[in-house]
Parts: structure tokens; C-alpha cells; sequence
């Protein structure tokens, strides 16, 4: 059966995982769902939205790879399906486009050039100023660099403060970062100064949904479909009520990092332990990957019926991280060995989630989890390694994307290799670099350019060093 499941994954992989990569001449390298070249122009999609770079910085463009981590179920609650705010053209704007960025590079001399024309009062001054920033963190957010990106963004709202174009534009920046209060406090500024904008609306949603406040989403994703119809804010709309109907029966329990949620069937007895059982799971995880949560993470305990109603998971899955870790306890009155192993699965996807700010592929999300759960490799190392020297092994790249459309013993093989791979690097590297390797993804490298900046290896390299690591430690 296992021969038969390494070549089934090549194809189960949903198809909206397919994706291009634009390798630039400076080496780096941008995954897209799809690329198109206009003129002297390359435009392709993220899921930071429709962006373009210059054709004379690509070297070459590579058809058909798999996008990593877009529709892993923790990525999917920071997305939520939103493109970044559409902005209407203006003629100062596009000068900015072709004065700060050209030839595949900022003109940081045109930059400073009109920033010394704002010091300086010239009129006008602080509006070139604010613009030619803004094209600057187009410009970053388009090479996936989304810190530099925001750096230019409030170095923009320096010169211009009131700009609702930029203040929607940061605020989007900060959701894409799983950062939902900071991008509320630019969207509240913003509700003030441009009041009619349905794109304000759309995004405070979205922080509020972040945030586990969906009573709070569901009124400002209406207000936005009041401005102006929109098709994803229907979809999250349509998400938010199904969360906010099923809780408006359900109590309501908090700790230090956590906001929980239970349907009144559970045992209040029952939250109180689930909080305990976080709390004690969050500090061993915080300490083994050196990263503290800013948000508050949100935690739901449904009835095993309402949690396939409101998930609409396959049936493989026991337990759901979309943002909130969502659990099934019926029967439940107390926390017991699995319940406790299964919290600290999902916990783990809040921490890597927001470490990686959704970038962390999924064999990395689920690899993770499972070691930090305490399973290792032992049971599936035999068959692994037979499927690799028979030269019958699907890449790691085949496993980046969604596994939610994948058959029961599809997803166990999958989960195999995930565990196998993080706990090579763990054990022979040891869990300073496999957090650093997450740092430099959620940065904006890919994962391939990660892993081998921090151990030398490719996706290749990566798996033949773990079918060795698998024969020395388990002797199969």
C-alpha cells in the first residue's frame, strides 16, 4: 500500500496549490500562483494580492511547483481568502512609481532627494515625500521582503498621516503578519478620516475574526457589503456567522494566553483543566522555540457534532488550528492523556503559525507538531526508508500545500515524513536552528533557501540525510 500512496501524492495535492517561481537575477526566488509577462513587466499572484516587478531583474520564470503553506489550516484563518485593498490610480502616484523605483532597484537618491524638499517646506514636498516611500514598500512587498515593506509604509505615514491609502495599506501589512491589534489601531484611524471606505471595514473585520472576536466581524464585514459588494468579505462574512451562531450559547473562560470558548454540554470543570493544560503546554513550547505569541489565542470546545458542522473537516481530522484551536470533548470530564497530547499538537500550529506569520509549509507545521506532541519516528522509519531507496519517495515539495483534500492513508504518509524531517534536524541540529530556520521563513525566504542557509541542504539533500539518520537511530 505504501509504494501505491508515495505515488498517489503527486497527484492529490489540490490543484489551487499549483504554483510558478520567479527566479530574480540577484538569486532570490518568488512563488506565485501564476505569472504572467507584459511588456517590460512581470505580474503575478500572491497571496499578498495582484503584484508586478520589473522583467529586467528575472532571470528566468519556472512553471507548475507547489506554493508552501497557502492553504494550511492555520494559514487559512490568517488569510481568510483577502486580497490586499485595490487602489485607484493617480497621476502622483504613478510619478512616484517611476521616480523611486526603477531599473529593478529604489532610487534611495531620489528618495532622499524629495525628503529634503519636505524638510525644507517646499510645496508639495511632503506629498512626493510620503509617495515615493510607498512606492518603495510596493516595491518590497512585491520581493516578499514585508518587513522592509512596512518600514517604508510608516516612514510614508511620517509625511502624510492622514492618508487613508497608506494607513489601509499598513494595516493590511500587519494582518498579513497575523498582527491584528496593531493593524486595528491604523483601520480605527483610518474609519475616522475615511468613513465611507469599504476597504477599512473589510480589513477591521478581519482583525476583529484574528483577534476570536466574530461578533465583532460579522458587524464589520456587513458594513463593508453595505459600501460595496465584494465576494470575499461574503465568504468570511458567511465563516464568521457560522462561528458567532454556534457561540452565542457558549460560556465563556480566560487565562493569561488564552480566550476559551464551550458549548454548554462540557463540564465548566472541564475548561477550567483545558486552561491549565494550555497554560503549563505554552510555557514548554514558548521555551523550546524561543518565541512568545503577541496575540491571545482563542480556543473552542464544541460537541463532536458541531465540530464537523462548523469545521467541515475530513473525517480524518481530530482536532482543527484555523486561528483558534477548535476541539471536540463530548464525554469528556476531564483532561486525559489524549486530550493533553492533542492540545499541545494544535498549540503548536498558534506558535509556529504566528512565528512564521503563515509561511511555514505544512510537512514544517505538522512535522512540528507531532515532535513537540512526543511522537518520533520509530514506527514508520522501515517503511520510509524502503519507499526512498526504492526511489519511490514524493518530494517534500509535494507536501508545501494543502492536505485537506488528501485520502486517509494519503495524509498518514504524509505526517510520516513531516515528523521524520524535523526530527533529523532537531536531533543532529538541535532546535536552535530549526527555530532560526522558521525565523528566516517568516521573514520572507522560502524554505528551501532556509534550510539550506542554516544546514546546508536542499529538499534532496534534506531527505537523503534523514533516510540516513532514520537507518542509524531506528537500524531499518
Amino acid at each position: 500500500m505504501w509504494s501505491m500512496v508515495a505515488a498517489i501524492v503527486c497527484a492529490s495535492v489540490p490543484a489551487r496549490a499549483l504554483a510558478d517561481k520567479i527566479v530574480l537575477k540577484n538569486g532570490r526566488q518568488i512563488l506565485a500562483y501564476s505569472v504572467v509577462e507584459e511588456g517590460n513587466k512581470v505580474r503575478y499572484e500572491t497571496a499578498a494580492g495582484q503584484l508586478t516587478i520589473p522583467k529586467s531583474i528575472v532571470d528566468h520564470i519556472e512553471k507548475g511547483g507547489l506554493m508552501p503553506g497557502m492553504e494550511s489550516p492555520a494559514a487559512a484563518a490568517a488569510n481568510l481568502g483577502i486580497g490586499p485593498p485595490v487602489k485607484e490610480p493617480t497621476a502622483a502616484a504613478a510619478e512616484m512609481d517611476k521616480n523611486a523605483v526603477h531599473d529593478g532597484a529604489i532610487d534611495r537618491e531620489y528618495i532622499a532627494k524629495v525628503e529634503g524638499e519636505a524638510r525644507s517646506g517646499v510645496a508639495g514636498g511632503n506629498e512626493r515625500a510620503g509617495l515615493a516611500h510607498h512606492a518603495a514598500a510596493q516595491f518590497e512587498v512585491s520581493l516578499g521582503e514585508m518587513a522592509r515593506a512596512m518600514n517604508e509604509e510608516r516612514a510614508a505615514l511620517g509625511y502624510l498621516p492622514d492618508n487613508a491609502v497608506l494607513l489601509v495599506d499598513l494595516s493590511y501589512m500587519y494582518l498579513r503578519q497575523s498582527e491584528f491589534k496593531e493593524s486595528l489601531a491604523y483601520l480605527d484611524k483610518a474609519k475616522r478620516i475615511a468613513p465611507k471606505n469599504a476597504d477599512v471595514y473589510k480589513l477591521a473585520g478581519w482583525a476583529y475574526y484574528g483577534m476570536n472576536r466574530p461578533d465583532l466581524a460579522v458587524i464589520e464585514w456587513r458594513k463593508a457589503l453595505e459600501l460595496r459588494p465584494d465576494g470575499e468579505v461574503q465568504a468570511a462574512l458567511a465563516k464568521a456567522e457560522r462561528d458567532k451562531q454556534e457561540e452565542e450559547s457558549y460560556r465563556e473562560n480566560e487565562s493569561t494566553h488564552f480566550q476559551l470558548k464551550y458549548s454548554g454540554a462540557a463540564e465548566p470543570a472541564l475548561a477550567r483543566e483545558v486552561l491549565r493544560t494550555l497554560e503549563g503546554h505554552f510555557s514548554q513550547i514558548e521555551s523550546e522555540l524561543n518565541y512568545t505569541p503577541p496575540e491571545p489565542i482563542g480556543v473552542v470546545l464544541y460537541t463532536q457534532d458541531a465540530f464537523s458542522d462548523i469545521t467541515r473537516a475530513p473525517k480524518w481530522v481530530g482536532a482543527l488550528n484555523d486561528g483558534r484551536i477548535r476541539v471536540p470533548v463530548q464525554g469528556l470530564t476531564g483532561v486525559n492523556a489524549e486530550l493533553s497530547r492533542v492540545l499541545r499538537h494544535e498549540l503548536t500550529h498558534s506558535f509556529v503559525q504566528q512565528k512564521t506569520h503563515g509561511r511555514a509549509p505544512t510537512w514544517m507545521q505538522e512535522g512540528l507538531a507531532q515532535w513537540m506532541e512526543g511522537k518520533r519516528s520509530d514506527e514508520n522509519a522501515g517503511v520510509l526508508v524502503q519507499i526512498y531507496d526504492q526511489g519511490r519517495a514524493a518530494s517534500l515539495g509535494k507536501l508545501e500545500g494543502s492536505w485537506m483534500g488528501l485520502p486517509d492513508e494519503v495524509v498518514h504518509y504524509a505526517y510520516a515524513w513531516g515528523l521524520a524531517n524535523v526530527e533529523y534536524i532537531v536531533e543532529t541540529q538541535g532546535m536552535t536552528d530549526m527555530e532560526r530556520i522558521m525565523d528566516r521563513v517568516g521573514a520572507g525566504s522560502t524554505t528551501e533557501e532556509a534550510l539550506h542557509e542554516m544546514v546546508r541542504d536542499d529538499y534532496g539533500e534534506l531527505m537523503a540525510a534523514t533516510v540516513g539518520y532514520l537507518k542509524k537511530r531506528y537500524g531499518k
